[in-house]
């Protein structure tokens, strides 16, 4: 797999501040081809615990923890690499909803953010708030698009 990001971790050892961990990603996983996802951290509850990480199901749709948070790195591909074909007046096939609030970053290509009404194209460094709403992603370019998003358990109305 490609595009799996490296993660650095620190913490105390002998009451001094250390780096405990330098490697790639461990847990990535290419959900359909070329979607490729890194999860880089969790919690499971806020305030948040400064112990080791408590490895959760990497999944194509986010299982964000109970009052925890989620961080992954996510690699997409072109829809036509997924083979996704969107009929007119049906909803994208990958709309989805999540129970948090996410705070995402575009850091590489381009991608088009799908909601139930309108849609907009995301560039690098452009940053959505998405807050628990029903939307799809949707990479009408030739190049994949890497998104890094920081996803917090939320109350939804």
């Amino acid at each position: 797999m490609q595009d799996i990001p490296r993660r650095v971790v620190t913490g105390i050892k002998d009451g001094k501040s250390t780096i405990i961990e330098d490697n790639t990603i461990q847990n990535a996983v290419e959900h359909f081809k070329g979607l490729i996802i890194s999860d880089i951290w969790n919690t499971q509850q806020m305030p948040v615990s400064l112990d080791n990480e408590v490895l959760i199901p990497n999944t194509a749709f986010p299982q964000t923890p109970k009052n925890g948070t989620y961080f992954r790195y996510v690699t997409i591909p072109p829809d036509s690499d997924l083979g996704l074909t969107v009929q007119p007046g049906e909803p994208h096939p990958l709309m989805h909803q999540t129970d948090t609030l996410d705070y995402i970053i575009i850091l590489s290509g381009e991608l088009y953010l799908i909601m139930e009404e309108g849609e907009t194209v995301l560039k690098p460094g452009d940053i959505v708030i998405q807050k628990g709403t029903n939307h799809a992603w949707s990479n009408r370019s030739d190049q994949p698009c890497i998104q890094l998003a920081i996803l917090i358990d939320a109350k939804t109305v």
